[in-house]
């Protein structure tokens, strides 16, 4: 992995997964929808004057485990009744429980390898195992037995982290000394795959990567058990796990139950197997327990996972570059794609499923960026941040040994980022014409294959290494489950007719014979591209991927996998210039970042936290409600259960089952009452710092139990991926006396609630 993430071969890869791992948002203009109405006793508080300052205010940071002993004095003051240290061990309890879903987070909760992780990081995996008779995106999954647990599809992944070191000096050796970037960039390469091949070597079932921290100035070694047998236990109905859905999402108050239940399971041998009828459940080696005492507002609570990314160690000019172009221009383009999408979906069930997962994805993805833009474009934040460069790069001229080590280099990437500007329109439409349409995007995996296939495996790109085409073929068999040929065609004629409007300059060369042509004509070239492509067909593509070589993809005489080979050298120009700027920054980014520690350190800071990578990291903070603006009450941090019924119409997104319903009718609240609000919570709020990836998390209070799982974040705090914003920023949780109640007195499920180490009151 790379910090700046910028390869976009693996991007192609990644994006038609990576939009689906959170809920969505439908608003397809630029304000955002208005906030919900909550009983103001429980979710607002009627004063508006200003609130005192706090007795703690979060630091951020997403800390790596060997850091979190660096907070002690901090920890210890908010009531920590653990060892900071056995936090910082991922082989021990309660980190040796959390585990990676390659896009979400979830932890073991039984020893029988019972995992907890948000509704909506299963969502595809119900999309995949629903048919006409099984609507399980809708109704839920409550498996009884063990016989009927539901296979959650080939491409479904656990990983459990088993070691993690540092082989910095081993992947950075010789570069300094290299001068040209692309070669520099080529000799990193080699050093990872190097070790990540003697990793792996003769260990099936074990997957290693390695990870860049702080610009590239430290790298980890990750093994991980990769298993691949995983099973739906119980999902409730979306009317529980998507409750408010596309209205409420990234706001508060929220009343989302956003959980479900997974398992893994391995074979007899207890190492990690394929898919199969006589395999049995893994035995985690630690599980986490359910508290034993209420969680309460200001109690010390934190999130272990695995973020996916953020931006912090971004220069300033990045971050104005995100606020005024980037994320604009993506938000035109997401919100465009999203209304076709959407108009397919409001046509029958089926097409609302096979969309499911891309207006999920694209809706999440459109409100959290116009939130990072309103974010960091309100108020003074983008001069804040243009002030903090300008501050470090004072702090490096004041020293004679600071200005010979890191001098240079803000200015060197400040100008190397500038070059790379001029062609940012044109790489945008690359990137939108190439993506946007997912079977194209299949096809374009298929001719990097070949292309690669070619080669001695050492010296393919990461991506399209022989250890990765079993998951793209896992991978391509989950697209199909959501295919339609139809929707893949008014998909490229949006992208077509929206690149059709820049400047002719900005054109991708491989798109230009069809931009060229007036729209009518153009569209029955489209049209007939689908008609005539073999590749919607699943065999025909997993055939493509696992033995085609580039003269065999001619051949085919494909009309869409030769829009594919057309495109390719386009794409190449785009990586081979993101590959130039990915090997000036492997020199440039570790300075950057060895600066930034060091100033930290001089303004009394303990340390940073590097940017997110997907690897286990840990927040900390307090149970916290926040001010959505200066003069607006301020919200308290937990939602009960009365106001969910109050929510309740009938209609989507807010249509509660009726065993809830009937359950709270019926004041059901048993053990699960909170006194302190007098009902039933909900979800609460936090001063956390997470991102994407951490959905599903754990959330664990100062004795490391399991107090709820972190699913979102709010509107106000978006922009915290970029800047940490520690007045607004706040993490939405899914509490986990909600999810014992929904298990207990809504689904009756006393087999899972006995699994679960709890005593059922309703259920019999």
């Amino acid at each position: 992995m790379r910090d700046r993430n910028r390869m976009m071969g693996a991007a192609l890869l990644a994006l038609p997964m990576a939009l689906t791992a959170c809920p969505s948002e439908p608003n397809n203009g630029v304000e955002p929808p208005p906030q919900p109405t909550a009983s103001p006793s429980a979710s607002a508080s009627a004063d508006a004057a200003k609130p005192p300052t706090p007795a703690f205010e979060s630091p951020g940071g997403k800390w790596m485990p060997e850091q979190i002993p660096l907070h002690k004095e901090t920890l210890t003051k908010l009531g920590i009744q653990i060892e900071p240290e056995k936090l910082a061990d991922f082989s021990s309890a309660p980190m040796g429980a959390v585990v990676s879903l390659g896009g979400c987070t979830g932890s073991f909760v039984s020893g029988d390898g019972l995992i907890v992780t948000n509704h909506h990081c299963v969502n595809s995996y119900l999309g995949f195992a629903s048919s006409k008779e099984h609507d399980y995106q809708t109704d839920g999954v409550h498996a009884k037995t063990r016989e009927s647990e539901v296979w959650a599809g080939p491409a479904a992944r656990v990983f459990i982290t088993q070691s993690f070191r540092d082989v910095t000096a081993d992947v950075r050796a010789g570069l300094e000394a290299i001068k040209d970037d692309v070669a520099r960039l080529r000799e990193e390469e080699k050093h990872i795959k190097s070790l990540v091949a003697g990793c792996e070597k003769d260990r099936p079932g074990i997957r290693c990567n390695i990870a860049s921290f702080f610009g590239g100035a430290q790298y980890r070694l990750i093994e991980q058990a990769e298993m691949t047998d995983v099973r739906l236990v119980y999902a409730p109905p979306a009317g529980v796990g998507d409750y408010g859905g596309e209205v409420d999402n990234w706001r508060w108050p929220r009343h989302g139950g956003d959980f479900s239940f997974i398992r893994v399971y391995v074979g007899k041998d207890g190492k990690p197997a394929a898919h199969a009828a006589d395999n049995v459940p893994y035995k985690p080696r630690f599980h986490l327990s359910f508290p034993t005492s209420p969680l309460r507002a200001g109690d010390l609570a934190f999130v272990a996972g695995y973020p996916a990314i953020t931006f912090r160690l971004k220069l300033a000019s990045e971050v104005e570059e995100v606020a005024t172009f980037t994320y604009p221009g993506r938000i035109d383009s997401y919100a465009a794609f999203l209304g076709v999408l959407e108009s397919f979906a409001a046509k029958d069930a089926e097409l609302k499923r096979r969309t499911s997962n891309q207006v999920q994805g694209l809706n999440n993805a459109l409100t959290k960026m116009r939130g990072v833009v309103e974010g960091l474009t309100s108020g003074d934040h983008l001069a804040q941040r243009k002030k903090s460069d300008a501050d470090l790069q004072a702090f490096i001229d004041a020293d004679p040994t600071r200005k010979s080590a890191w001098g240079p280099a803000i200015e060197a990437m400040n100008a190397r980022l500038a070059e790379q500007r001029k062609l940012r329109v044109h790489d945008a439409a690359v990137r939108e014409l190439l993506f946007m349409p997912r079977l194209l995007g299949q096809a374009m995996i298929a001719v990097r294959l070949a292309e690669e296939r070619q080669k001695p495996d050492a010296d393919r790109h990461p991506t399209y290494q022989q250890r990765n085409e079993a998951r793209l073929v896992d991978r391509t068999a989950t697209f199909q489950a959501y295919y339609d040929a139809d929707v893949e065609k008014a998909v490229l004629t949006l992208a077509l007719d929206r690149t059709a409007k820049l400047d002719p300059k900005d054109w991708p060369a491989f798109a230009t014979p069809l931009l060229k042509l007036k729209k009518a004509d153009r569209d029955k070239k489209v049209a007939a591209l689908y008609d005539k492509t073999k590749l919607g067909d699943l065999e025909a593509r997993k055939k493509l991927f696992l033995t085609a070589k580039t003269a065999d993809l001619k051949k085919l005489k494909d009309p869409l996998m030769d829009l594919a080979l057309a495109a390719r050298p386009t794409q190449k120009s785009v990586e081979d210039r993101e590959e130039a700027l990915d090997g000036a920054f492997l020199l440039l980014s570790p300075k950057y970042a060895e600066a930034s520690r060091a100033f930290a350190k001089a303004s009394g800071k303990p340390d940073i936290a590097p940017d997110a990578n997907g690897t286990l990291r840990i927040s900390f903070g307090t149970v916290r409600g926040y001010r959505p603006r200066p003069d607006a009450p301020v919200y308290t941090p937990f939602t009960t259960l009365a106001e969910l019924v109050k929510k309740h119409t009938g209609k989507e997104p807010f249509d509660a089952p009726k065993a809830e319903l009937d359950a709270f009718a019926q004041g059901k609240k048993g053990p699960y009452l909170f006194a302190d609000i007098g009902d039933v919570p909900v979800d609460f709020l936090t001063d956390l710092d997470i991102t994407g990836g951490n959905s599903g998390s754990p959330t664990l209070n100062a004795k490391g139990e399991l107090i709820g799982l972190a699913f979102d974040g709010n509107y106000e705090g978006v922009a915290s991926d970029w800047m940490f914003l520690p007045e607004t920023t706040r993490s939405i949780h899914v509490d986990a006396r909600y999810i014992l109640w929904i298990l207990d007195a809504v689904a009756g499920a006393k087999e899972l609630l006995t699994e679960l180490g709890q005593t059922p009151t309703f259920a019999k």
